[in-house]
């Protein structure tokens, strides 16, 4: 309705809207107070949308626009983080190997120690062996000898006994045995 004196003001196009307006709403069925009311009621509800669904609306889409945003940035500090765990693994993983290899070289150092050892402890014993035997076989060699030397100046005494037919004396026996082991240690 405001609209309508100004357009009156400018003359006669106006007048020819103005008309055309007038039959155009005369042939529709228009009706001033039912138009007001649709405005209000439009005004009212596009009120209400404003308030209560378009600003919601926009304020869940900033709130999933932040998530977003901060998703993205968690996402950048957790390829970061898995760059370093993976840089940490890396180095862990090395010096797992480097301590790995140093017990392996001491372990075959300790091992090649311990051969050598046990080697010399091996020879030492052998030859401790072969010295006992070597004593041993060198008192039984008197053993036999000293009974050898006996037992062949019993027999040099009886022969001589049995050759002579005469009973030897002490000192007779004596002299005998003596140069019997004086040749049976020569020979």
């Amino acid at each position: 309705m405001i609209l309508l004196p100004i357009l009156a003001a400018q003359g006669g196009i106006v007048d020819n809207l103005v008309d055309s307006a007038q039959r155009t709403g005369e042939t529709f069925g228009f009706n001033a107070w039912m138009f007001f009311s649709q405005i209000i009621s439009f005004g009212i509800v596009a009120f209400l949308l404003q308030k209560f669904a378009y600003k919601p609306v926009l304020t869940v889409l900033e709130q999933r626009r932040q998530k977003i945003a901060e998703g993205l940035a968690n996402a950048e500090k957790i390829k970061q983080q898995l760059a370093e765990s993976e840089k940490r693994y890396q180095e862990i993983l090395s010096k797992a190997n480097a301590d790995a290899q140093r017990m392996i070289d001491e372990a075959r150092s300790s091992a090649q120690a311990l051969t050598d050892k046990k080697t010399q402890q091996a020879i030492s014993e052998a030859e401790q062996i072969i010295a006992k035997a070597r004593e041993a076989t060198l008192v039984e060699r008197e053993r036999v000898f000293t009974e050898l030397k006996r037992e062949v100046g019993r027999l040099v005494i009886n022969t001589t006994a049995k050759v002579t037919g005469k009973v030897l004396s002490n000192d007779d026996q004596k002299r005998l045995s003596d140069e019997a082991t004086r040749e049976v240690a020569a020979a």
